[in-house]
């Protein structure tokens, strides 16, 4: 057990996904929070038979992933204020057993460094095409990097510098958290240790374009809140709208032949089709600003 850490996982009727997380957990840490949105699975129930302290989200309010952590974060400091670290990971996440003890060593080394991520893997990658193209996605260099996903350990310093995550975010919160880190000189670091086991458990081609499109809602927010300091963000967003238009479809063949080239025919029709699948995330983002209603999770599970 590590004393200096604790951990926080959220999710929603994660089932057995949620029980390997939580086992993963308390093999490794004494104080553990799981952050509930209002499932029905029995969650809660298995969370609290599992030895975790459950935070049930009020369901008065949108959930966010964004909103879940920072409960949780809350309720673990508040039990165990002198914790210097805390571990976040989402519910269909189980983690490595030899992940905490080489993340740790890395952030006690490098005192800048504020948050440590690492490899993420599917557990089913051959299951199906779209758990096997998340897990092509989670294979990303190591290093110093711009931003973490769903899984990291964080100083719990750098953590209430920000003031944590941005509650209102449905999508790609965690690259927001990173970028206000990041302007307060914090580090991002990848290593190239084994992190967790995800479970995607995507069998349908509709949650596969729900996930991109959730993907291109994130860029497109990402982009009005922070574009003026990251330009890439708007050629990011100006690239999926483009090729998107009628004009562009006699190039997807050219586009899909240069990825086809590097990747392969699946990943090749992953990035054509994406940027439909993203475009209308744009789109969706759009529509709820000019509409000022609130915005609502996007979920493909």
């Amino acid at each position: 057990m590590i004393d200096t850490i604790g951990a926080v996982a959220i999710g929603r009727n994660e089932g057995e996904r949620l029980r390997l997380c939580l086992q993963s957990l308390r093999r490794q840490m004494e104080r553990v929070v799981y952050v509930d949105s209002g499932s029905t699975d029995g969650s809660v129930e298995m969370a609290r038979a599992l030895g975790a302290e459950v935070v049930e989200l009020d369901l008065t309010q949108p959930f966010t992933a964004a909103r879940a952590r920072n409960a949780g974060f809350t309720r673990l400091l508040g039990a165990e204020p002198g914790l210097e670290f805390v571990q976040f990971v989402d519910g269909d996440c189980e983690l490595r057993d030899s992940w905490l003890p080489a993340a740790l060593q890395h952030l006690q080394a490098h005192p800048r460094v504020a948050v440590a991520c690492g490899r993420n893997r599917e557990r089913f990658p051959d299951a199906t095409p779209y758990n096997y193209l998340c897990d092509l996605e989670w294979d990303t260099p190591v290093g110093e990097t711009e931003a973490c996903g769903g899984n990291f350990l964080v100083r719990t310093d750098a953590y209430r510098q920000v003031d944590g995550f941005q509650e209102d975010l449905i999508a790609g919160e965690e690259p927001d958290l990173c970028f206000r880190l990041r302007r307060r000189q914090w580090k991002i670091m990848r290593l190239d240790e084994e992190m967790t086991l995800h479970d995607a458990a995507m069998t349908r081609i509709w949650q596969w374009w729900q996930r991109s499109k959730r993907s291109g809602y994130a860029e497109m927010e990402a982009c009005q809140r922070r574009g003026h300091y990251e330009p890439h963000l708007r050629r990011r967003v100006w690239s999926n709208v483009l090729w998107s238009l009628p004009p562009a479809w006699p190039l997807w063949p050219v586009l899909w032949a240069r990825v086809y080239r590097r990747q392969g025919a699946l990943y090749a029709s992953h990035i054509v089709a994406g940027k439909l699948a993203h475009t209308a995330g744009i789109l969706a983002y759009w529509s709820r600003r000019l509409s000022r209603k609130k915005p609502q999770l996007i979920e493909y599970k």
